[in-house]
């Protein structure tokens, strides 16, 4: 052990002919603005601004102009004098910066890593539903309430995935959005408190709380996914002809529309492009044929070609909606 926290970052940057040494990262003053180096531009890259500030125990060292017109938001810089107050140090990602002790940034995480000392942790019987909590990784939440936790396994005999019910969790939530940019809920579920809820933030029942659980009672983890509630939910002819062109123009002509052609797993099928230079589309699926080396293999083949208006008339393209066991839509099969 003994690593020192992004030691990997500055080994690979500094002079081994020099001995490194060791400070405390204690409050400090006496910090003095230098002088900038770097922006230049030169016919193969381009340097970021530094500016170099001094370190009142004999050494120099660069933060960025961010941290430079953040420390002036919090600090005053004096000629000839320096920088008012007392700093320390901390890191954003990659970068070195230097904190000032009397910014909002710092007195929160004086407070925090208090908390951590202290070792005051939330038990159970405390949590009320609706209030916000902190975690000890600093990430503020909103309890949801304790509920069955589900996962899934492989079930080998029926070679399928099997709901598996984990026991009662707790729920704490935020909201953030998913990948299509909608709103959506970031979860963290515990078996067990113990140190990881470290402080009330707020005692009062959120006024996101309805509409968070709402969300909940549509992740298959708080309920599990039942394939008998499946709909299969024909498409309308203007709106399956405006999503395969959507997505083909979209993606030149690489990806398929998946539809399904019967009301069950096996129906499943997708509408391409059958030319890039034709306006004919194709409808293909997956079949078991047999293989030049013996045997059988899945291959995709086509069952028709000709425009979409033909696809949907002869084959009645359709979606499939999923739900859970508590009757909430899962999956919408008609999403972009």
């Amino acid at each position: 052990m003994n690593k020192l926290r992004k030691e990997a970052s500055w080994q690979s940057w500094r002079d081994e002919k020099i001995e490194p040494n060791d400070y405390d990262n204690e409050p400090l003053s006496g910090f003095v603005l230098n002088k900038k180096v770097g922006d230049y531009i030169s016919d193969w890259n381009h340097r970021q601004a530094y500016v170099r500030v001094y370190d009142p125990r004999g050494f120099e060292f660069e933060i960025t102009i961010e941290n430079l017109l953040y420390i002036l938001e919090n600090a005053n810089s004096i000629k000839g004098k320096g920088l008012e107050g007392e700093f320390v140090y901390g890191w954003d990602r990659k970068e070195l910066v230097l904190i000032p002790t009397d910014s909002p940034d710092y007195q929160e995480i004086n407070s925090f890593n208090k908390i951590l000392h202290e070792k005051k942790y939330i038990k159970s019987k405390e949590l009320v539903l609706g209030a916000t909590y902190k975690t000890k990784d600093n990430q503020e939440l909103i309890y949801m309430g304790r509920f069955d936790y589900w996962g899934t396994k492989w079930n080998r005999e029926n070679d399928s995935y099997e709901n598996v019910n984990k026991g009662k969790h707790y729920y704490f939530a935020k909201e953030t959005t998913n990948y299509r940019k909608r709103p959506d809920l970031y979860i963290v579920n515990l078996k067990s408190l113990g140190d990881k809820i470290i402080e009330c933030v707020s005692m009062e029942c959120s006024e996101r709380y309805a509409d968070m659980f709402e969300m909940l009672e549509h992740k298959s983890y708080y309920s599990p996914y039942d394939e008998s509630k499946d709909e299969y939910v024909y498409y309308e002819k203007n709106r399956f002809c405006e999503k395969v062109k959507t997505k083909i123009d979209k993606y030149y002509w690489h990806y398929s529309t998946s539809v399904y052609i019967e009301n069950n797993e096996n129906g499943n099928a997708e509408v391409c492009g059958a030319d890039r230079n034709s306006e004919l589309y194709q409808i293909r699926q997956s079949k078991r044929v047999p293989s030049r080396w013996g045997g059988y293999e899945q291959k995709k083949v086509a069952l028709f070609s000709g425009s979409l208006e033909d696809i949907w008339e002869r084959y009645k393209p359709r979606f499939r909606n999923k739900y859970l066991v508590n009757g909430k839509l899962y999956q919408n099969g008609d999403e972009d």
